[in-house]
């Protein structure tokens, strides 16, 4: 069994609650009827009930009708989750006239759900900007203690078994931090390796990236690096960890135990931790079209509760897969 098979069965093992606020969108409905005949998760579709019915119809989805449906508009929670969203954000100055605007917007009603109980995660992007979607999670649901930025993360199943685990490494950050600070990539770094043991089930091995291993170059990008790695060890003393690598001695045994002697990381890593997201973005993409590697994310790590995001051009498997990951992380949160 392949590593995304089995985040699909660990999945179907214990089912969650993954709210779909785009529930009108072809791709996600697609995706929906398709988790729905898989018994992957409970989907819960946000939009007029008649509308996304009249839309299956069309479309020849029969198992629409497992969904639950909730109007925005309409429907028996909308002043339980008006009151709720006023209390969490009267102390930013939100008044009850905004509160029950936005109750009726399915970006803010999916994260209502999630911080009542009634939903253990949320997939959406296919219609909207990163910023859309998170700026609702950000005020609801909010980061882990301890969790100072949110970050996005892509599995990247490559063709080169000898690398991570498998063939399967992670990348971060790949979507959301432009420039971390040295604290910020710390966290990054420590969210990162919670995914990895959540999701594929294997012990992270951190590596710091830059353009310099253990002192080969002088620049405040890599005192950067080598300060968050620091800062990371002294928030989690347990993880394996290391930095400065470059890439090569992260990933390459002959080429870690060359420039990095004696390091736990250097040529076994198996979770790469980027010093920019456009360096990020860029070598996951890279990887990706060059290295026919498959991408699946970006994994929004450092939520109190799982929130993912969606490329606008995602594809009905893209969604199918994403919503399985959410769910492998509901699992994980309420582990731990």
């Amino acid at each position: 069994m392949d590593l995304l098979e089995s985040i699909i069965q660990r999945a179907k093992a214990d089912k969650q609650r993954i709210v779909l606020p785009e529930g009108t969108e072809e791709r996600t409905l697609r995706a929906a009827d398709l988790l729905l005949s898989d018994d992957v998760a409970d989907i819960i579709l946000l939009g007029e009930e008649q509308s996304i019915k009249e839309m299956a119809d069309k479309l020849g989805l029969s198992n629409i009708n497992k969904a639950i449906i909730i109007d925005p508009k309409e429907h028996s929670k909308k002043k339980e989750y008006t009151d709720l969203l006023l209390e969490l954000r009267k102390k930013k100055g939100m008044t009850p006239e905004q509160a029950s605007a936005l109750v009726e917007e399915p970006l803010y009603l999916a994260c209502l759900m999630i911080k009542n109980g009634d939903a253990d995660g949320e997939i959406a992007g296919a219609q909207n900007t990163t910023g859309d979607v998170l700026r609702p999670a950000l005020q609801i649901i909010k980061t882990l203690p301890g969790v100072k930025v949110v970050s996005g993360a892509f599995i990247m199943f490559t063709q080169t078994p000898q690398y991570g685990e498998n063939g399967a490494l992670l990348f971060a950050d790949c979507a959301v931090m432009p420039n971390p600070n040295a604290e910020e990539l710390a966290s990054i770094a420590v969210s990162s390796a919670k995914t990895m043991q959540s999701l594929v089930g294997a012990e992270p091995r951190v590596a710091m990236l830059s353009f310099s291993t253990k002192g080969s170059a002088e620049h405040e990008m890599i005192d950067k690096v080598k300060e968050a790695t620091r800062i990371a060890k002294e928030m989690n003393s347990n993880l394996l960890i290391d930095g400065e690598l470059q890439a090569d001695a992260a990933l390459v045994p002959s080429v870690g135990s060359s420039k990095a002697p004696g390091s736990l990381i250097a040529g076994k890593a198996n979770v790469l931790v980027f010093p920019t997201l456009e360096s990020g973005n860029i070598g996951y993409k890279l990887v990706q079209r060059l290295g026919n590697a498959q991408a699946v994310g970006p994994v929004l790590q450092g939520m109190a509760a799982p929130v993912n995001d969606l490329s606008r051009g995602c594809s009905v498997e893209d969604i199918y897969n994403m919503v399985a990951i959410t769910a492998n992380q509901a699992i994980g949160l309420k582990k731990n």
